[in-house]
């Protein structure tokens, strides 16, 4: 486990380091090569509008150097709303999870998503928390599992449409 996490929503400053994990994300979970201007553009509007999205970070805490923390991002994820009529309320989204290969495997996703959950039992209307997982992504679905989420028993189908020019 991460001894020392603190979790933080993501500034505009954040945009490349968030882009450059999205990057790796998606090459990591479905070789997909994303375009660099255009995650940086969408993660760039999910931060300056909340409607959009809420990015958090685990900030790791290194240390003490004179009498500042050191800190270094740890890991990611970014909230999505969807209106249920079926509850009458909101499900919160958890996708673009991220954590660096240094720190998989140290508790640094069960933060995020505490942090996240807490804040979801907090907000008057949220129904519960969702996320998506690649069908072959066996450890990422032992620790969604681990903190207590189930298969749904859904697919998600797509009909993607070609960007405009």
């Amino acid at each position: 486990m991460h001894p020392n996490l603190r979790i933080r929503v993501a500034q505009p400053g954040d945009r490349d380091l968030l882009a450059q994990w999205a990057i790796a994300m998606a090459w990591e979970t479905e070789h997909k090569r994303l375009d660099p201007a255009t995650i940086g553009a969408g993660i760039a509007a999910g931060i300056a509008d909340p409607n959009k999205a809420r990015y958090f970070i685990a900030m790791s805490e290194l240390g003490v150097a004179g009498r500042e923390t050191i800190a270094s991002a740890a890991g990611t994820l970014m909230l999505t709303r969807e209106w249920s009529d079926w509850r009458c309320g909101e499900w919160w989204w958890i996708q673009s999870v991220y954590v660096p290969e240094a720190h998989r495997r140290q508790g640094v996703f069960a933060a995020l998503y505490r942090h996240v959950k807490q804040l979801a039992r907090a907000t008057t209307g949220v129904v519960g928390l969702r996320l998506y997982v690649e069908r072959d992504n066996a450890a990422a679905q032992r620790s969604y599992e681990a903190l207590g989420m189930r298969d749904a028993g859904y697919r998600i189908f797509e009909s993607e449409f070609a960007p405009r020019e």
